[in-house]
């Protein structure tokens, strides 16, 4: 995270004895990146958050498992058509993933367990509902366009109010603005589409009380549920850099050209070797002789995938595309506006159109990315012949 935040009760220095009313010592913890060389923060237990009581494996469901996008072709996928079922943790079915990332949707109305990814950073996408985000460093209310970015190791879990849907990232790494957004200290710059301002945290220490209480834990090795001796929720104070957030897509600034302009523009969030990007509402391209749609393009080096959030996307009409959609045009194959739409746009800016109204998610890799068993399930089997109609 590019700045400072405390929350609740700190020492005045770091690593001094901190005592609770009754004279004991508070317990304190360092969550920290990259072998104490990166982000981090220290949090103020009442407890021990070491003192485990019992583990067990957990088995991995058979839905996990990839297959490669063979024969090579672009795909789509109609999330709206899965089944509701589990929790935003247990209930992610598996769209797309490699050494990387994973890409899941999730709808539900169940709360989740406790759960903490040792694994990599997490970017939750509510695409609809509203849900509260609980974790030790306290809530966060999320809703309709917002990105919650959960830190690795972080305890927490999601409560929805009413039915929610989510795009999942999950990350074998740290998700974190672009490098080109941040001066050197880590303060956004003046060009970047968002800022401090539009970022969300906890504002307030939030516990519970509670014994032996289960997390379930995702690592390197597989699953494993360590039950508490106390609950985690007992922080009553935190400072420093690392800690999630949220941020809504509709505080992303676009960026417009007189031409149009690549997918960089649209960069919201970077990991490891994938980058998110925000298609957003904004203005057509304006030159007098600009054609306001993308090209053809092929990207040599990322499989694309995009969710469809809302709006309308006129260079993929004719394509079965909708709201909920999920399309995946991978490295080796050239994509662009379906047939007709390069006229139909240039017409519709003729009668005085100026605005786009789409809305998406777009995840680019830089490794190849397998198939999901949930989105071969709802696969639309057409979808890639619609450039030959």
């Amino acid at each position: 995270m590019p700045y400072y935040r405390v929350v609740g009760e700190v020492p005045r220095k770091r690593h001094v004895q901190f005592r609770r009313p009754d004279g004991g010592l508070y317990a304190e913890e360092l969550m920290g990146e990259e072998g104490f060389s990166s982000d981090s923060s220290l949090l103020y237990h009442r407890h021990l958050p070491t003192a485990i009581i019992k583990a067990e494996a957990v088995e991995p469901s058979e839905a996990a498992v990839l297959t490669p996008n063979l024969p090579l072709s672009p795909r789509h996928f109609r999330t709206q058509d899965l089944p509701d079922g589990g929790d935003l943790v247990t209930g992610r079915a598996l769209l797309a993933g490699n050494a990387d990332v994973r890409l899941s949707y999730a709808a539900t109305e169940a709360p989740s367990g406790l759960y903490r990814n040792s694994m990599g950073d997490e970017c939750v996408y509510i695409a609809g509902g509203r849900v509260t985000f609980e974790s030790t460093y306290g809530a966060l209310e999320a809703g309709e366009g917002d990105y919650v970015v959960v830190p690795t190791g972080t305890i927490h879990r999601w409560v929805p109010r009413g039915r929610v849907t989510a795009l999942v990232v999950e990350a074998a790494g740290h998700i974190r603005p672009p490098k080109r957004y941040l001066s050197k200290y880590g303060q956004f710059l003046e060009h970047a589409p968002y800022c401090e301002r539009d970022l969300r945290a906890p504002s307030e220490p939030l516990t519970a009380e509670g014994e032996e209480v289960p997390v379930l834990v995702r690592t390197r090795g597989g699953l494993t549920r360590l039950v508490y001796r106390n609950h985690p929720f007992d922080v009553v104070g935190w400072d420093g850099c690392l800690y999630p957030y949220a941020f809504n897509i509709n505080d992303f600034e676009p960026i417009v050209k007189g031409i149009h302009a690549p997918p960089p523009v649209h960069q919201t969030f970077e990991g490891p070797n994938f980058v998110i990007c925000s298609f957003c509402p904004r203005p057509l391209d304006f030159h007098p002789e600009a054609v306001p749609i993308p090209y053809n393009h092929h990207n040599v080096d990322s499989d694309e995938l995009m969710f469809y959030a809302g709006g309308d996307y006129s260079a993929r009409r004719g394509s079965g595309i909708d709201v909920g959609s999920v399309s995946l045009h991978p490295a080796g194959f050239t994509h662009g506006p379906q047939p007709g739409a390069v006229e139909a746009v240039l017409e519709a800016v003729r009668q005085g159109h100026t605005r786009t109204s789409e809305l998406a998610v777009m995840i680019d890799t830089f490794r190849p990315l397998d198939l999901g068993p949930a989105a071969l399930s709802v696969e639309d089997p057409a979808y890639a012949w619609t450039w030959s109609r």
